[in-house]
């Protein structure tokens, strides 16, 4: 249980995104979170899970042999 808590400014910051995305994802229950009384902390490791099972990988296509018909 080593997991830091982040409040939701931080999380936001660390996304890259405001505060409304974090508290979003919170009232659609998208992101594990805990309530400590009226305040709201979301665990790093939450974070962690919602980017990676949102990471889209690149499609690796096999190159055309010959250049592009006109």
């Amino acid at each position: 249980m080593n997991d830091r808590y982040l409040s939701v400014d931080q999380v936001a910051e660390l996304l890259g995104t405001t505060a409304r995305f974090p508290r979003r994802l919170i009232e659609e229950r998208r992101i594990r979170y805990v309530k400590v009384g009226r305040h709201v902390r979301i665990p790093e490791s939450a974070v962690a899970e919602f980017v990676s099972s949102h990471t889209v990988e690149p499609i690796r296509r096999p190159r055309a042999r010959y250049g592009r018909a006109a």
